[in-house]
């Protein structure tokens, strides 16, 4: 199954997860025009990541202004004719940043893991009869390999208590190392029909992380070029085949979540890349939101890119 809908968007990051989660900041770091922005963009979807601490209160009682807030952020989505996915980017007990978050114990703990199931539960009661315009991502960027066969089993159980509310609703699953492109042979075949794969693609990182301080991967200080040549494609290629081949062998698609470039690198070369990796993502018929609309380290609205934004845009 192809997702309907969900073929060029852009990511939301920053405004309701990795954020300081202040009432003015959720109030005015994405507003009314940006959507505007983005549709006129020729986006067809925004993928919208949130905090667990969002919508649940420390009492365990559901916190109704943040729920009331991703409610606003779908109608303004539908008002300029865009879907959303729904991407839970922090849940309690685990997040993918452990530069700055001290989130742990998610795949341990069963009272994290029914945290997550009713937090999953209660998303689906308020936004699963609408399964032509949003989707639902279990979960950001599952990083150690050991943590895969457990997140295998949470994903799994989640989806069926999703299923009693939600039955129709399309259901991204990533898999280890961060949702890496690489790793999704590693994932279960689908539950049923509305199951979709998700990765994510910042390869490679010496390149599009490059100036990045928050990793250990990188060392700030070095800079690369990107050479766009023939060679270059068929890196993405090969680095895209072990997941398509899964993908079709179990009967469904694929789709990425994240994919993008910092700003330290150049505009020329950030469009390059682009290029390079849309042309493989379009072969393959592989929707995307790209990382992302604005501040981040990543944003599209960076006043560097306003030379190469009209071109830019035509490769995401």
């Amino acid at each position: 199954m192809k997702m309907q809908g969900f073929y060029k968007g852009v990511n939301l990051g920053g405004w309701l997860s990795q954020c300081a989660y202040s009432e003015q900041h959720m109030d005015e770091f994405i507003t009314e025009p940006d959507f505007v922005q983005i549709r006129d963009w020729g986006f067809d979807h925004v993928r919208i990541p949130f905090d667990y601490n969002i919508l649940e209160c420390e009492d365990g009682s559901w916190n109704q202004s943040g729920f009331a807030r991703l409610k606003n952020a779908l109608a303004l989505a539908r008002k300029y004719g865009m879907n959303v996915v729904l991407d839970l980017h922090k849940a309690a007990g685990f997040s993918f940043d452990t530069y700055s978050e001290h989130e742990s114990g998610f795949f341990d703990r069963a009272d994290y893991q029914e945290r997550f199931y009713a937090l999953w539960e209660e998303l689906a009661k308020r936004f699963g009869d609408d399964p032509e315009h949003v989707a639902f991502e279990l979960l950001n960027e599952v990083t150690n390999r050991e943590f895969i066969e457990p997140w295998k089993r949470i994903a799994d159980t989640c989806i069926k208590r999703i299923r009693k509310f939600a039955p129709k609703t399309q259901i991204l699953v990533g898999s280890y190392f961060n949702n890496a492109v690489a790793a999704v042979p590693a994932l279960d075949p689908p539950q049923d029909e509305f199951v979709i794969y998700n990765f994510h693609c910042y390869e490679p990182l010496k390149f599009t992380h490059q100036g990045a301080y928050w990793t250990d991967q990188i060392n700030p200080a070095e800079r690369m070029a990107f050479e766009q040549s023939e060679t270059s494609e068929v890196y993405f290629e090969q680095l895209f085949e072990a997941a398509i081949q899964h993908a079709e062998a179990n009967g469904t698609s694929l789709y990425c979540g994240e994919y993008g470039v910092i700003e330290f690198v150049t505009p020329e070369d950030t469009v390059k890349w682009f290029k390079t990796i849309n042309a493989v993502l379009q072969r393959h018929h592989i929707g995307r939101a790209v990382w992302c609309y604005k501040a981040m380290n990543f944003g599209l609205t960076n006043p560097a890119l306003d030379d190469v934004r009209a071109e830019l845009l035509q490769y995401l």
